[in-house]
């Protein structure tokens, strides 16, 4: 269930990311979304830990 949850958050949160920062250039949009995965990975693993445990 965590790799589930993990890669739904790194999915999600790069996706958000990379729309956002796609408004301004490609290569924002692919640090952002860069970024949005990372944090889509932590937000993730913390739902799996704290209510899926």
């Amino acid at each position: 269930m965590m790799k589930l949850c993990i890669f739904l958050g790194m999915v999600l949160f790069g996706s958000a990311g990379s729309w956002l920062g796609g408004q301004v250039g490609i290569m924002t949009g692919f640090f952002v979304g860069t970024a949005g995965s990372l944090l889509g990975i932590y937000v993730g693993w913390r739902i799996n830990r704290d209510f899926l445990e």
